[in-house]
């Protein structure tokens, strides 16, 4: 804050005190430089792992039993929840960040949230009952409500302060809709889950129709990006402490059955962690951030590219069961846990990060073929290590012929002229 003219060097100290635990929370600037995911945000992300985590052991556990339908259709929902959750936070702290202390407490209620959603995962995965999440998603959208609201009320432009009062508006009647949920009866609990979400996913459409809320696409991109990072990292995790623990019962036997899986399933990890990572997506954001069609659809698509990841390493421990012959499913059936995934997030990268950029017309084939390869690797001896292989020689021959590196503003058609700036 500035000083006041009557020079009393003790006005803008206390000021400044004052500021230290409360500022006005207003649009930030979409153009704001050096734009950075801050330590709160970090911490918030880490949260999810403990929910992604408990997710993903419960989708191998029922897999590797084969009760494939109540595992994946439970793992589609509460991953559903997760990534929800994590979204709205997200793209809300991008336009309205403060990191005053009233922020910093209605966001560290939010991450009390996460983590009772995360303690009732198990139950809703071997059960489908879901009281404990709904309980902590409440936890996060009564917070995130206080925090739209607020925004309302110390907004200074008309425009964002009723896109904030649509914002708490529509969340607050998606949480109705989710506590009612608990009281549907069973056989109609996964239609409504169905229609429940889309009425989530049409709140941002409703709430910034008429007026943008000022997030940063330098931001968000960079959000996005770590989250990718965080879901890329348990999976890791959790196929290392799978394999572990099927070493460890065999009383360190079996590790040389177990090569095939190890490596292939590295292969997999840092190819996926490659295609992802060889564009800038924060110029991909910026110039769609013109159109809040275009926004939503990329925000949106990532729901199907962070589920893929979490579902890798869970894959991976169902192979390493079946290839020493520790669960009830057949080479295909372990193979598929593996290649399915991979196929969806390889197909996710292409059409939500590569894609935009200007490339020779044979390279824009590439990965769409290395997809239906992978899934056809799903039938050969060693699907594993057949599709780390075939997801490596995809991606070093883009990089043979790009680089997979474009450069700065180099965009196709449209895109290739300066981003307009959002409405602020």
């Amino acid at each position: 804050m500035s000083g006041s003219s009557t020079g009393d060097s003790r006005v803008p100290v206390d000021a400044s005190r004052f500021a230290a635990w409360y500022r006005p929370m207003r649009g930030r600037r979409p153009r704001e430089a050096h734009r950075a995911a801050t330590p709160l945000e970090l911490f918030f992300d880490l949260c999810f792992v403990v929910a992604i985590a408990q997710a993903g052991s419960r989708l191998e556990h029922a897999i590797g039993t084969t009760h494939f339908q109540s595992g994946i259709v439970g793992f589609l929902l509460i991953f559903f929840a997760i990534w929800w959750a994590w979204m709205n936070f997200t793209w809300f702290a991008s336009a309205y960040d403060t990191d005053d202390v009233p922020y910093r407490v209605a966001t560290l209620v939010q991450i009390s949230g996460v983590l009772i959603l995360a303690s009732g995962v198990p139950h809703a995965l071997t059960e489908l009952d879901f009281t404990v999440p709904i309980l902590g998603y409440a936890v996060m959208r009564t917070a995130l409500i206080s925090q739209w609201l607020r925004a309302a009320v110390q907004e200074t432009t008309s425009g964002r302060r009723r896109t904030c009062l649509r914002y708490a508006l529509g969340i607050a009647v998606a949480e109705v809709c989710w506590i009612s949920w608990l009281f549907v009866p069973e056989g109609w609990r996964l239609g409504c889950f169905v229609m429940f979400a889309c009425v989530e996913l049409a709140v941002p459409l409703f709430a910034e129709w008429y007026h943008r809320t000022p997030w940063h696409p330098g931001h968000i991109g960079e959000r996005y990006g770590l989250f990718t990072i965080i879901v890329l990292g348990e999976s890791v995790t959790a196929a290392t402490l799978g394999i572990q623990s099927v070493v460890d019962w065999q009383g360190g036997g079996g590790l040389g059955d177990l090569t095939g899986v190890v490596i292939g399933g590295l292969l997999i990890v840092f190819a996926m962690w490659w295609q992802y990572f060889s564009v800038p997506a924060h110029e991909l954001v910026t110039r769609r951030s013109r159109r809040l069609s275009h926004s939503l659809l990329w925000g949106y698509g990532h729901l199907f590219l962070f589920a893929a990841v979490a579902a890798v390493g869970p894959g991976l421990v169902v192979a390493a069961h079946q290839v020493l012959g520790e669960n009830e499913l057949g080479p295909r059936a372990a193979g598929a846990a593996v290649t399915i995934p991979v196929a969806l997030y390889v197909l996710s990268v292409e059409f939500l990060q590569l894609r935009s950029y200007q490339r020779p017309g044979l390279l824009r084939w590439i990965f769409p073929a290395c997809a239906v390869a992978v899934l056809a690797a799903t039938f050969a001896p060693d699907p594993v290590v057949v599709t780390g292989v075939l997801l490596s020689v995809s991606v070093a021959a883009a990089v043979a012929v790009t680089g997979l590196t474009p450069v700065p503003g180099q965009l196709e058609g449209a895109e290739a002229r300066e981003p307009e700036a959002l409405v602020e």
